[in-house]
């Protein structure tokens, strides 16, 4: 009880720092104009957020970064409110957020413009990103390696669990990106992972990734309040790149990421029906699977509303994760 309690403590302060932090961020973005960049073939309605504000994640990343360096800080007077495994997942989410700020930056001011980073350039920093989380989850945290639906005991992966975890870890951070293109939607999304996994934890015992996922909820919530429809504030890459890696670190830090396609259903879809529309067009030599890819442009083009998109994929979403929590416990 005093676990769940703290964790929600710190879910409110975290969403209290992000409304505060985020009149002034809007300003900051306002005056250097860093805005979104809409690509000319997407949805018609969305010229109208040309402009927009956008690297709208850092008003994510510094809350969380604040509370989790201060909240360690305290353990110099002996108070063990957030432990030192939560430093691997805040490492993640400052690496994949500086990766997404520079990819967000070219796309704004740089040389490619309305397009950012290369896309070769931006899997192979990512891929480096995540072989250093792999080897630190591995050989300095002795995580869980995977945990079977029913058994008590963690399986050991041995040499597999590297590339596994890498995989995971650049997966999840482009599926989160793919679906950050609606008001609302990523964040929700994301919000509703990290709550689930950090049930997850405080089940298992790991109070300390309980209460860290409990303040990136906190910090997600406050992100929500300028970032729901219409939306006065995007994420970019600087928000979906990081909060997906870091959700898979978390998934693997519980040993349960089986459960990760569950929990972040909507960003898997979102992923495949990307890589199915670009399979399908070339196999073709043209034609398309889907209206536009990912998939909630399909709807948006199908005749749903942005806010029926997103209220819909968050609905499906938070199914996928309640039934992966009840996997969980099994």
């Amino acid at each position: 009880m005093k676990e769940t309690t703290l964790s929600i403590a710190l879910m409110g302060l975290s969403f209290m720092m992000a409304i505060i932090w985020g009149g002034p961020l809007l300003r900051i973005l306002h005056h250097f104009h860093i805005g979104k960049q809409i690509r000319v073939e997407g949805p018609g309605s969305h010229i109208v957020k040309m402009g927009t504000p956008t690297m709208g994640g850092v008003m994510i990343i510094l809350p969380v970064t604040l509370l989790t360096v201060l909240m360690n800080a305290v353990s110099l007077i002996g108070l063990n409110v957030l432990g030192r495994s939560v430093i691997l997942p805040l490492l993640v989410m400052l690496g994949f957020g500086l990766l997404g700020a520079v990819d967000d930056w070219e796309g704004i001011r740089g040389p490619r413009r309305g397009l950012g980073m290369r896309a070769r350039t931006k899997f192979i920093l990512q891929v480096l990103l995540a072989l250093g989380a792999a080897i630190a989850l591995r050989y300095v945290l002795d995580v869980p390696q995977l945990y079977w639906f029913g058994a008590e005991e963690a399986m050991n992966l041995g040499p597999w669990y590297i590339p596994i975890a890498m995989f995971l870890i650049v997966g999840a951070s482009n599926a989160v990106n793919f679906t950050d293109g609606l008001d609302g939607l990523a964040g929700l999304i994301c919000a509703t992972a990290f709550a689930a996994y950090g049930g997850i934890a405080l089940m298992q015992g790991q109070v300390f990734v309980g209460r860290f996922c409990f303040t990136m909820v906190g910090a997600l919530f406050g992100f929500l309040w300028w970032n729901v429809h219409p939306a006065q504030l995007f994420m970019g890459d600087t928000g979906s790149q990081p909060l997906g890696a870091v959700i898979a670190v978390v998934a693997l830090m519980t040993g349960q990421w089986l459960l990760l396609p569950l929990i972040i259903l909507i960003p898997v879809c979102e992923a495949f029906t990307v890589v199915l529309q670009i399979l399908y067009f070339k196999a073709t030599k043209g034609k398309r699977l889907f209206k536009m890819a990912p998939l909630h442009h399909h709807f948006e083009m199908s005749g749903w509303s942005e806010t029926q998109v997103v209220q819909r994929f968050w609905l499906i979403g938070l199914m996928g994760a309640m039934f992966a929590m009840a996997l969980a416990v099994v």
